[in-house]
C-alpha cells in the first residue's frame, strides 16, 4: 500500500469517495473548487453525491470487481461514513491509499474498542462495560448503576441501536429488544451541554481545530449547532487539545469529529469524550459559510497532501438542520437576511431524514425552550 505521506495530488487528479450521501456531495463540491475531480462509489442509485460528479460507480460494497475498477480510476480514496465494510476497505487499500486508514476504521467502528482507545490516552469518558449476554448486562448494571445507556458496539448512528435503561426495567427484555450479541453499557451522564470539536490533521502531523461547537439534539438527531460553544475559554482549549491528542494518537489524515459532554466536576466544568467520528461531521456544517475554510475543504487538503488552512470564524454562527418535513419551509429560509440555504437534493422527506441545513452568521436566534 502506498504510504499516506507519499500522497501528493495535483489539480486535475481524482479523489474516490465511498458513500454518496450529503457529506460525499459536499466533499466533492469542495474538491471541485480546488480543481480536483471526484468519483463516488455508492450502492444507492439515488445518492445525492452522484449529482455533482462526472463519474460514479453504483455497486454493492461487496462487489470486488467494481471496487477494483473504481480504485484504478482514482488517485486516493476517502469515505463519508465510517461503517465501510472491512473487506471493501482491504480490497481498496491494496490498490490505492485509503485515508483515513483501515486501522482507524477498525477502532472507530467498534464502540468498545473506541472507548478503550480513549481511556488508554488518559482522557475521560463515561464509565462503561462490555456486554455480550443478559447475564453480563445484569453484572454491568450492578457495577455501573442506573440509569445507564446500552448501545450496540457497531453500526449505530442518530440514536439507532441504543436504549436508556432505568430502574424497574427488565434487563433480559432490554437485551432481547436490542437484538445484538455485542454491546456496551455506559453510565448515564447528566451533562450540562453537548459539544464537539472538528479537527483536521495533515500527513505531516500538523493539526488545525475549528472552534468548539455546541450541539442541540432532538429525537437523538442533531437539530442546531452553534459556534462558538458557550463554555469558558480554558474548557474550550482543553476540548481542542483532546481532539488534537486523539488525532495524533491515531496518526490520522483528514478531518475527524470528537463529540463530548460538558459536566460539572469538583473543580468546575470538565469534558468527557462521548464518540469519535472519523469523517466530516454534521456539527461542522457551520464552517461552510461561517469560517474562512470549511471542514470539507480541510479534509480534501489533508488527503491530497496539501497544507491545511487556518480556520477563522466570521462571527457567531448558527447551523439549523432541515429534517424531514422541515424541507418544505425552504422558501421561507431563502428570505431570511444573512441565511445561507443548503439543500441536499434528496428524494421525498422522511421523518428523521436530513434534507438540508441553513447557516446564519452574526445574529444568533435565541435557544429553543
Amino acid at each position: 500500500m502506498t504510504a499516506s505521506h507519499q500522497v501528493k495530488l495535483k489539480p486535475g487528479d481524482t479523489i474516490g469517495i465511498l458513500g454518496g450521501g450529503q457529506l460525499g456531495r459536499m466533499l466533492a463540491m469542495a474538491a471541485a473548487r480546488l480543481g480536483l475531480r471526484c468519483q463516488v462509489f455508492s450502492p444507492d442509485p439515488d445518492s445525492p453525491a452522484f449529482d455533482v460528479v462526472l463519474n460514479a460507480t453504483c455497486a454493492e460494497y461487496a462487489d470486488v470487481e467494481a471496487l477494483e475498477l473504481f480504485a484504478n480510476d482514482v488517485d486516493v480514496i476517502t469515505y463519508e461514513f465510517e461503517n465501510v465494510p472491512a473487506a471493501a476497505a482491504m480490497v481498496l487499500a491494496a490498490r490505492r491509499p485509503v485515508l483515513p486508514t483501515r486501522k482507524i476504521l477498525e477502532t472507530t467502528q467498534d464502540r468498545l474498542a473506541e472507548k478503550d482507545f480513549v481511556k488508554r490516552l488518559d482522557i475521560g469518558t463515561a464509565d462503561y462495560a462490555d456486554v455480550s449476554s443478559a447475564a453480563t448486562l445484569r453484572a454491568a448494571i450492578a457495577r455501573i448503576g442506573l440509569p445507564a445507556v446500552i448501545k450496540t458496539r457497531r453500526f449505530g448512528y442518530d440514536g439507532k441501536g441504543q436504549a436508556i435503561i432505568r430502574d424497574g426495567d427488565d434487563p433480559d427484555q432490554v437485551w432481547e429488544d436490542l437484538g445484538t450479541k455485542s454491546a456496551i453499557l455506559e453510565a448515564f451522564i447528566p451533562f450540562e451541554r453537548e459539544v464537539s470539536v472538528i479537527a483536521a490533521r495533515g500527513a505531516d502531523g500538523h493539526v488545525e481545530c475549528f472552534d468548539v461547537t455546541e450541539n442541540e439534539h432532538r429525537d437523538h438527531i442533531l437539530k442546531i449547532s452553534r459556534a462558538p460553544a458557550d463554555i469558558p475559554d480554558a474548557l474550550a482549549a482543553e476540548a481542542r487539545s483532546i481532539a488534537e491528542r486523539i488525532a495524533n494518537a491515531l496518526n490520522y489524515v483528514g478531518v475527524l469529529a470528537v463529540e463530548m459532554f460538558v459536566v460539572q466536576g469538583e473543580g468546575g466544568p470538565k469534558v468527557l469524550v462521548n464518540e469519535i467520528a472519523p469523517r466530516v461531521h454534521n456539527s461542522g456544517h457551520w464552517t461552510l459559510d461561517g469560517a474562512s475554510i470549511s471542514q470539507f475543504e480541510q479534509h480534501i487538503r489533508a488527503i491530497a497532501g496539501w497544507p491545511l488552512g487556518k480556520p477563522v470564524r466570521h462571527g457567531p454562527v448558527t447551523m439549523t438542520n432541515l429534517i424531514g418535513d422541515d424541507i418544505k419551509d425552504y422558501e421561507q429560509w431563502l428570505t431570511v437576511p444573512g441565511a445561507t440555504v443548503h439543500l441536499y437534493g434528496k428524494g421525498p422527506p422522511r421523518p428523521g431524514r436530513k434534507m438540508g441545513h441553513v447557516t446564519q452568521v452574526g445574529a444568533v436566534p435565541p435557544k429553543s425552550g
